[in-house]
């Protein structure tokens, strides 16, 4: 399943389509350019039991390396997902 992202000047998204139906999405906004803050995440019972929630998250940990920033969990789903996995706390704002 593949992640797809859409980014602005100051929030974007991670999300999964199937069939034009967005199935599952975290959104973040920008605080500065080097900070992320994860807002939402949303999977559908479509795709429950699948680890497309933590796929959203390692998106945005690729994401973070790759432009240098850092993340803000704000949304509870995200934020236990940062507790859980140490090898993104390098990320962690």
């Amino acid at each position: 399943m593949e992640i797809q992202h859409v980014h602005d000047d100051s929030k974007g998204l991670f999300f999964v389509e199937v069939n034009g139906e967005r199935l599952a999405a975290m959104a973040y906004r920008m605080s500065g350019p080097t900070k992320l803050i994860i807002d939402h995440t949303e999977v559908s019972d479509k795709l429950a039991g699948k680890g497309i929630g933590k796929q959203l998250v390692a998106k945005a940990v690729e994401y973070a390396h790759e432009h240098k920033i850092k993340i803000l969990p704000l949304c509870p789903f995200a934020a236990a997902i940062f507790e859980k996995v140490k090898e993104y706390e390098d990320v962690l704002f």
